[in-house]
């Protein structure tokens, strides 16, 4: 243990990380593909249940893209010295850490659909700003899910209450970054 903050910065950083790369992948089909919610309406306010923005194939192409990402960390983490292994690491050998990895990636995702889901509960279009509703949800879900099915690893990185503001300025400043990266690339409509 170096020094408390900085051993909570980076295993937030390196637990989350799977998650971050999931909803950055997701802008890279541009929307193209079927709707998740199919075109269907929420029947209690006849609104869209998702909107048009939440695809299969940015849902699918997110996921799937970032596993192996989440699995070259399990990897590394494995592979370093004891003196060098400063963050959790997602099981004891890279097959086992296949369902945490997925759970980052999947949960992420799905995380997003809650998000909008949401989004479209309050009214709000599709492609609309809202905060903290574009953010959170897409690692709130995955951790979430995380403390239920894996809590030796999850409750290890956010049980000392200085990993949620780390939590918040990683998920807020990365989430920014990519947008904008992902903007002005052409990949997402709105920086946002």
């Amino acid at each position: 243990m170096l020094n408390p903050v900085v051993d909570s910065a980076a295993s937030v950083l390196w637990l989350i990380l799977p998650c971050y790369l999931a909803s950055a992948f997701a802008t890279i089909p541009r929307g193209r593909g079927p709707p998740m919610d199919f075109g269907r309406t929420w029947s209690r306010d006849g609104r869209r249940v998702l909107g048009p923005s939440k695809t299969w194939s940015g849902f699918l192409f997110g996921s799937v893209a970032a596993v192996p990402f989440g699995l070259l960390e399990a990897w590394l983490i494995l592979e370093a010295p004891p003196d060098l292994q400063l963050v959790p690491r997602f099981g004891p050998t890279v097959l086992a850490a296949v369902p945490v990895v997925v759970l980052l990636a999947f949960g992420a995702m799905s995380g997003d659909a809650v998000g909008s889901f949401l989004k479209r509960r309050l009214g709000r279009p599709s492609g609309t700003r809202s905060l903290l509703l574009d953010q959170l949800p897409f690692v709130l879900v995955p951790i979430a899910a995380g403390v239920a099915l894996f809590p030796g690893i999850f409750l290890g990185v956010f049980r000392p209450w200085s990993a949620i503001p780390w939590l918040l300025f990683f998920t807020l400043a990365l989430h920014w970054g990519f947008n904008q990266v992902g903007f002005r690339a052409g990949l997402k409509k709105v920086p946002w």
